[in-house]
């Protein structure tokens, strides 16, 4: 009996470790995990689009950007259970997020730096044996536009029942992040794109897309290094910072309890 529960532990093991089958992995829409404690991951497939919007100055020109090749993104932002799962095996630094009360289960975490962002990403690499990313910002708009053209993933009205936002939802309910999956997923399969909690981008901020690489790589050889970007608008943003183009930066440094995080990584 033991050595066939042993057996069993170790085949559950390789089944969490292997990298998947090819040709399933890499489709459009799969979902994986690499570990137990890893995020659950969908492939989002190749495409091209149009990123930014002309109507503000931040966010000009207007231009294409082709992702040549799929990838995975996180199906919902990082929890507090996996940020935990990582304190407790000794990496992100010792670090423990204040929670403000909410739940350490579902909600994703926030009050995470950009070099938390990091420490994180680093342990997923070692316990996965994945590369383990943040999106860049062309990434980011993306998988957050999902093939729509509108404002929101949703359509061009902010309207009610999309996300946690101001004016998403009643102000008696707007009190804090929602659990990740309260709201519908946009159409990649991707949860909370819009609303509930901002996210660190790898890029350094640029005051304009003047020069922003067309082909989806992360902007890091030149800006201001003093500053990461971060998007989407968080659970307390209304309708103004809300719309998927809009985009801010903050030093790396800082904690913010509106940022958390989303990974990604390429596919083998």
């Amino acid at each position: 009996m033991k050595a066939t529960m042993a057996l069993l532990l170790c085949s559950l093991t390789a089944m969490w470790t292997r990298p998947a089958a090819a040709g399933v992995v890499a489709q459009p829409g799969a979902e994986f995990s690499d570990c137990p404690q890893c995020p659950a991951m969908v492939v989002v497939p190749p495409g091209t689009y149009t990123m930014g919007n002309n109507e503000k100055p931040r966010e000009q020109p207007e231009h294409r950007v082709e992702i040549a090749n799929p990838f995975a993104v996180g199906k919902y932002n990082v929890s507090f259970a996996e940020w935990d799962a990582c304190l407790a095996d000794g990496a992100c630094g010792g670090y423990r997020p204040d929670d403000l009360g909410v739940s350490r289960k579902s909600v994703p975490v926030f009050d995470v730096s950009w070099y938390d962002a990091q420490n994180y990403l680093a342990w997923l690499a070692k316990i996965s044996g994945k590369p383990y990313r943040l999106l860049s910002e062309a990434e980011w708009e993306y998988v957050a536009r999902a093939g729509t053209t509108t404002r929101y993933w949703w359509g061009n009205e902010l309207g009610k029942g999309h996300a946690n936002c101001a004016g998403c939802i009643e102000a008696q309910d707007l009190k804090a992040p929602k659990p990740s999956g309260s709201f519908p997923a946009n159409p990649f399969g991707l949860f909370d794109t819009a609303g509930n909690i901002s996210v660190w981008i790898q890029d350094f901020w640029h005051q304009d897309y003047n020069g922003a690489p067309t082909d989806g790589r992360a902007w890091e050889d030149d800006g201001d290094q003093r500053r990461r970007v971060w998007r989407n608008g968080s659970w307390d943003y209304g309708e103004r910072d809300m719309y998927v183009s809009y985009r801010n930066a903050d030093n790396p440094a800082k904690r913010n309890w509106r940022i958390g995080i989303r990974v990604a990584r390429n596919l083998e």
